[in-house]
C-alpha cells in the first residue's frame, strides 16, 4: 500500500479561513500519523507560527502567475519529499495544476473556499473549468459550492465536508476594552462580504439603550474604501468609546473567553471557521442566514439567525440575547455541543482521507 504523503498549497498564511483550515490540517495529518507538508506560495503572515515543527514548509515567493522559479522549486520539492497528494486550497488552484502537470503521478485535491458563495452567476467559470479536468477531486465548503462544481466542473467526484476548528494558539496577549460580559465580538477580515456596516447600523441604535455594551472587531483593516466607510461611521456616530479595532490577532480562543456574543453579518459565507470559534468558546451567536450559517446553529435552535443586510432584525437578535443571561448561556451550551459533534477534527479528517485515498 502507498505510503500517503500530502501537500497543502496556500497561497498566504495572513489569518483567514482558507489560510486557518489549510495551516488546521496540515497540523492534524501529522497528529494522526501522515507524512504533511504545507507550501504558501505568495506571502507568509501570522499563521506561520501556528505550523508545527514536524510539518513539511516551503516558501516559494512567488512574484507573478508564471513564475518558473517558483514553479521549479516546488516541483523539486515534491520529488525530493515524494508527495503523491496535493491539496490546493482557494485561488492556489492554478499552480496546483502546475505542480501535477510536471509530476503527473500526483493526486491533486481542490479545496473550494469560494466565500460569495450568494453570487455565484458572478462568478468567473472558464480557467476553473480547465483546470478542473486535472483534478481528482472537489471538496466544496457548503453544500451550494458542491451543486456549482457538480453543475459547472469536469470533475465527477464533488465532497461536501464540514469545516473543523481547533484552538492550538494558548497565548493571552490581546485585552479587550470594555466591561466584562458585555462584550459582542465579531471575528472577520475587513471586506464588503462581511458587512461591517450592517452591524454598526444595528450596534449604533443598541448602545444608546445599553451603554455599558461594547463591540469588539477582529480582523485586517485595508487602505480601502470600505475600511475608510467604517472608521468614519464610528467617527461620525461618535462610538470611539464603544466600538474597539484590534487588526489581525492570533489569540483568538483568549478573546473570546472575553466576549459575551459572537456575530457575524455577512452577505455572503461559505462555512466560516469564526463561527465554529464561537461555538467551541460556548458564545451565544448571531448570523446571517447565508451560506451554511444556519445550518450549523440548526437553524436557529442553538443560535439566532437574521436575514442578511437587515440592521433591524439583527439589532433586535443582539438585544434579546443582551436582555436574558439565561438565553445567551442556552444557546452557548447548545452551540458548544453542535460543534464538538459535527465540527470536530476527527470527523473532518476521516472523510479527508477517505479522498485522498479514493
Amino acid at each position: 500500500m502507498i505510503k500517503i504523503k500530502v501537500l497543502q498549497i496556500i497561497d498566504s498564511l495572513n489569518v483567514g479561513g482558507a489560510e486557518v483550515l489549510a495551516v488546521n490540517i496540515a497540523n492534524s495529518l501529522t497528529d494522526v500519523g501522515y507524512e504533511s507538508h504545507i507550501c504558501v506560495t505568495r506571502k507568509e503572515g501570522d499563521l506561520k507560527y501556528q505550523v508545527n515543527k514536524n510539518v513539511g514548509y516551503l516558501f516559494l515567493e512567488r512574484k507573478r502567475i508564471i513564475d518558473l522559479k517558483a514553479l521549479k522549486k516546488l516541483s523539486l520539492y515534491v520529488k525530493k519529499h515524494k508527495i503523491n497528494r496535493v491539496h490546493a486550497h482557494a485561488s492556489s488552484s492554478f499552480i496546483g495544476l502546475c505542480v501535477k502537470l510536471l509530476n503527473p503521478k500526483i493526486k491533486l485535491i481542490w479545496h473550494d473556499h469560494y466565500g460569495n458563495s450568494e453570487f455565484l452567476n458572478e462568478r468567473k467559470i472558464f480557467a476553473l473549468k480547465l483546470f478542473s479536468y486535472f483534478f481528482s477531486a472537489i471538496i466544496s465548503v457548503n453544500k451550494t459550492l458542491k451543486f456549482w462544481a457538480e453543475k459547472n466542473l469536469a470533475c465527477s467526484k464533488v465532497f461536501f465536508i464540514n469545516n473543523f476548528v481547533e484552538f492550538r494558539n494558548l497565548s493571552q496577549k490581546t485585552k479587550l476594552n470594555g466591561v466584562d460580559e458585555k462584550r459582542i465580538v465579531m471575528l472577520a477580515g475587513f471586506r464588503p462580504q462581511k458587512d461591517h456596516l450592517n452591524l454598526l447600523n444595528a450596534f449604533e441604535k443598541i448602545v444608546k439603550e445599553f451603554p455599558d455594551w461594547t463591540l469588539h472587531l477582529v480582523g485586517k483593516l485595508y487602505q480601502d474604501n470600505y475600511s475608510k466607510e467604517i472608521l468614519n461611521f464610528v467617527e461620525q456616530y461618535q462610538l470611539k468609546d464603544s466600538v474597539f479595532f484590534y487588526g489581525v490577532q492570533s489569540d483568538i480562543k483568549y478573546i473570546l473567553q472575553q466576549s459575551s456574543i459572537g456575530v457575524l453579518s455577512s452577505k455572503s459565507e461559505g462555512l466560516p471557521l469564526a463561527l465554529l470559534e464561537y461555538g467551541l468558546a460556548r458564545l451565544p451567536v448571531v448570523v446571517s442566514n447565508v451560506g451554511e450559517c444556519g445550518n450549523v446553529v440548526t437553524n436557529g435552535k442553538s443560535g439566532i439567525v437574521v436575514e442578511k443586510e437587515n440592521s433591524l432584525e439583527l439589532k433586535n437578535a443582539l438585544e434579546e440575547l443582551i436582555n436574558s443571561d439565561e438565553k445567551r448561556k442556552t444557546f452557548g451550551e447548545l452551540h458548544y455541543k453542535n460543534v464538538i459533534n459535527y465540527y470536530s477534527p476527527k470527523s473532518f479528517l476521516n472523510q479527508l482521507v477517505k479522498i485522498y485515498t479514493l
